[in-house]
């Protein structure tokens, strides 16, 4: 009888944020979801055109791409700075941590924007490396798929930190103590000891970044310079600058569907708590 009580009282105060979220998102996506099928006429030719339009297969096989390329550049990244984070000094730390919170306190598009001052054609790189004599052309860093990989790699990184980090923190310590009592070596130990313990944070991390990854939008609209297209920004070009909102549906709807998959495998190998570190 308590334990009714204990859970009726939970659902009453889940109920308000169930309704916002029900009204916010659920409904506007089911609207989506009749757009997917009635637009511009019933049936399921939007889906179809998925499979068929070369534009649109060309988007979601760069999208997947630049996505594996981020993933795995921001979980090398990751890894060696949750490493000092956790194993470091007390400086090293204090500095890991400091590398790890600045990103989030500089929004998506400033970072964007800085990056473009970096990498583009007259950007600091390829004006320092053109005043030291070191190339004669400028380098095409920028409005590429290049770009579009640095930036978002950079903003993912502080992601990926945390539940690597996470996974680091609970390894047991006298593993790696009895691993060294066996004469294995520092190296060793880490390829064949440490590594394979975190492996549920690498996996987490990976998920974490891959789903972030797949819905980027202002990052490759100024960094691709409209020549790296990636599934968000082909949503919104069929939705606001086309008359082709079937499509756009379409695409949503699908993109959110894979990400659901994504996000249910993320629940099976990491545990909420352990995403702050």
């Amino acid at each position: 009888m308590i334990g009714k009580s204990a859970t009726s009282r939970k659902i009453l105060l889940l109920a308000p944020l169930l309704l916002f979220l029900g009204l916010a998102y659920v409904v506007p996506f089911l609207g989506v979801v009749r757009w997917s099928f009635t637009l511009p006429e019933p049936g399921v030719g939007q889906y179809r055109s998925l499979f068929t339009d070369p534009l649109v297969q060309s988007v979601f096989i760069r999208t997947l791409r630049i996505c594996l390329v981020v993933t795995a550049a921001s979980l090398v990244m990751a890894y060696a700075i949750a490493y000092v984070w956790v194993r470091g000094s007390s400086v090293q730390r204090m500095l890991a941590e400091f590398c790890i919170l600045v990103p989030f306190w500089i929004s998506v598009l400033t970072r964007a924007f800085g990056w473009l001052a970096m990498l583009s054609n007259r950007g600091l790189i390829n004006t320092w490396l053109q005043s030291a004599g070191i190339i004669g052309e400028p380098l095409a860093l920028a409005r590429n798929e290049l770009g579009v990989i640095i930036g978002m790699t950079h903003f993912l990184i502080p992601f990926a930190v945390f539940p690597i980090a996470s996974a680091m923190r609970s390894i047991d310590e006298r593993v790696l103590l009895a691993a060294r009592g066996m004469g294995a070596s520092r190296t060793r130990i880490f390829w064949t000891v440490f590594v394979p313990l975190t492996y549920g944070g690498l996996i987490g991390a990976a998920l974490i970044v891959f789903v972030f990854a797949l819905g980027f939008f202002v990052t490759p609209a100024i960094l691709g310079g409209g020549r790296s297209v990636m599934v968000a920004e082909l949503v919104y070009l069929r939705i606001f600058q086309s008359p082709d909102w079937g499509l756009g549906a379409a695409i949503s709807v699908v993109l959110v569907l894979f990400i659901g998959i994504l996000l249910a495998l993320m629940r099976r190998f990491i545990k909420p708590a352990h995403l702050v570190g």
